[in-house]
């Protein structure tokens, strides 16, 4: 397969990764990684910086009760950024410990990140290994891969319905937003998690917020969940998500 790696992370657990280098490229590519099939997809975007411990406890629950159960429940495909770092993290952890088999991709630049077994770089991040499959493809910096995520998605759901989770994130999870409502793409905000997702569903309301949360918020193609019901209303929650990935489109 050309292009294509088996990564055998120090946990023993192992991810089919493939270089791709334009976009025209995805769906040769991921049908090399054994990802052909027309399914729901969930892209989950986002970061978990400055956030309380009890609030990153409720978040974990929404990965742990809701998102990682109704991927599996679904056979959906997740696609998230691929690094070791934040709600990419808390995707691969949540798909360990619910013993799931659903494929989750990362999709993230190669220059950007080390493959196991790889002398670290500085300034590059490890890939998180509870991931099953990766897309390396180019950029020089974090958030060349929004596009990317966005297209990949596009092509593995191939007119299944997919929707897009969005928790806390910073400057690069406003890319990740636009890139998802300019495919069409639904974006859910986690309002209660910080930072952009809060901007988000601040707009959504009328408030006064970022000018870029504003635009996105007259799509739409965005809507927020508050993050404080999420333990009040965890079941009904995953029906929700779960409602939007198993409508046509």
């Amino acid at each position: 397969m050309k292009n294509c790696l088996k990564l055998t992370f120090d946990s023993r657990q192992t991810a089919l990764a493939i270089r791709v280098n334009q976009q025209a490229e995805l769906p040769n590519a991921l049908e090399q990684i054994g990802l052909s099939d027309s399914r729901p997809v969930l892209v989950v975007v986002g970061g978990a910086s400055n956030i309380s411990e009890t609030d990153y406890l409720r978040i974990q629950r929404l990965f742990v009760e809701v998102l990682a159960p109704i991927a599996e429940t679904l056979g959906a495909y997740v696609v998230d950024g691929g690094t070791d770092v934040g709600v990419m993290r808390l995707m691969g952890e949540a798909r360990t410990q619910i013993g799931a088999k659903f494929a989750l991709v990362g999709v993230t630049p190669e220059s950007k990140v080390t493959l196991p077994n790889q002398l670290e770089v500085a300034d590059s991040t490890p890939l998180e290994p509870n991931h099953t499959h990766f897309l390396l493809v180019p950029g020089s910096d974090w958030g060349d891969e929004s596009p990317w995520i966005s297209e990949v998605a596009t092509v593995l759901a191939s007119g299944a319905p997919s929707v897009t989770v969005l928790l806390n994130g910073g400057e690069i999870t406003f890319k990740d937003a636009f890139s998802s409502v300019n495919t069409g793409r639904l974006v859910v905000a986690i309002a209660g998690s910080g930072r952009t997702a809060d901007k988000l569903a601040a707009a959504l309301v009328g408030k006064d917020t970022d000018d870029r949360a504003k635009e996105l918020a007259k799509s739409g193609k965005l809507q927020y969940i508050d993050l404080i019901d999420i333990e009040k209303r965890i079941a009904n929650l995953g029906e929700i998500i779960k409602g939007l990935l198993s409508t046509k489109e």
